[in-house]
């Protein structure tokens, strides 16, 4: 009874505290996550916790669980755990170091404009820092008004949906609920294309023009999209901005693309069951027979490099194009924290603290 009235007494004080201080902004930019370490154990919580989302494995709930403990928690995390060790660095996980590296420049672009009435700050939507902790720290700073960017520039319910997921839950136990604003998609951000169109011109102006650009983007069940996840369309259309973006009609001939040469694809597929197609994996295997042998692969899916680009697209899909009979395989790097990208994420923000 005592920690009751304990927890209601801080809501109070907490709620007056972010009352004073009512002109404090703050800005939160989520990703998925990572292990805090890539060890087997590290891998094995950090699956747990993503696996366990029901917006991410949408089967009935006690027959997942049964596989997810019975078999995936027994014998995946040993195996993610090698592949993570193959891309960490000195200062941790690549995801989790890009975002932070996101967040200060974002940090530094606000304050230049917006003082220090705006905070900003990250959080994973899976591991640390946590959505709920970066929320209360917030919280005590008398954060009155939020905006939310989920790093996701197509919307998805396995990511976007579940950061407003965990957003809803901690703010559940609010007494005082601040302001929100929560940007759900940006596919279509001018800014965002421009910037993506920016690392294949400089790719090209280094590397020469490849055969095929690939666009590979993350994978999602197939039933999901037949459910109503408009993730797919927004990729298509993703796909489709790109190559208006890098035509003749935008850039030199030297660097622009034929309708034909850029073509979208999806990775990332888990299970038996149907995922949204073209695979990456199979098309990488059949362009070489095309006569399709030089090729660059990026995914606009992902706003930060982590396993899924660093490992999966820099290496693992890599060997199978080669071992095809590629000659030429080129992945081009995510946005990260490149000046354009984070120009991006402040034209997305800076209309909300205006308000």
């Amino acid at each position: 009874m005592k920690s009751r009235f304990s927890a209601r007494r801080n809501n109070i004080n907490n709620a007056e505290t972010a009352v004073k201080h009512s002109q404090v902004t703050g800005v939160l930019i989520t990703n998925l996550g990572s292990p805090d370490e890539p060890t087997t154990g590290a891998v094995r919580r950090y699956l747990r916790e993503f696996l366990s989302d029901r917006r991410v494995v949408e089967i009935p709930r006690l027959l997942w669980l049964i596989i997810l403990h019975g078999i995936i928690l027994r014998i995946r995390p040993a195996k993610s755990a090698k592949l993570y060790q193959t891309i960490w660095q000195d200062d941790g996980a690549p995801l989790v170091t890009i975002t932070a590296a996101q967040k200060e420049k974002l940090a530094s672009k606000i304050k230049s404009q917006y003082g220090d009435q705006v905070i900003v700050d990250f959080a994973m939507r899976y591991g640390n820092p946590s959505i709920s902790s970066v929320l209360q720290k917030f919280q005590q700073q008398g954060v009155d008004k939020l905006v939310v960017l989920p790093l996701y520039p197509q919307y998805a319910g396995p990511t976007t949906a579940s950061t407003f997921d965990a957003l809803s839950k901690e703010l559940q136990n609010w007494r005082y609920v601040p302001s929100i604003h929560f940007i759900n998609t940006y596919h279509h951000n001018p800014l965002y294309i421009t910037a993506l169109a920016n690392t294949v011109v400089e790719h090209v102006k280094q590397y020469g023009k490849p055969d095929k650009l690939v666009l590979s983007y993350h994978g999602m069940p197939e039933l999901f999209h037949e459910w109503g996840d408009p993730y797919y369309d927004f990729c298509l259309e993703t796909t489709r901005l790109l190559k208006t973006k890098l035509s003749s009609e935008a850039v030199n001939n030297d660097y622009a693309f034929n309708e034909d040469e850029i073509i979208t694809t999806f990775q990332s597929r888990f299970g038996k069951a149907e995922w949204l197609k073209p695979y990456t994996d199979e098309t990488l295997e059949n362009l070489p027979t095309q006569g399709d042998k030089h090729i660059a692969i990026i995914s606009p899916a992902f706003s930060s490099d982590c396993l899924e680009t660093l490992e999966e697209l820099e290496h693992e899909n890599r060997e199978i194009f080669m071992e095809a009979g590629g000659e030429q395989y080129h992945y081009i790097a995510a946005l990260n924290d490149r000046d354009d990208h984070i120009d991006v994420l402040f034209n997305l923000v800076a209309p909300l603290l205006n308000d």
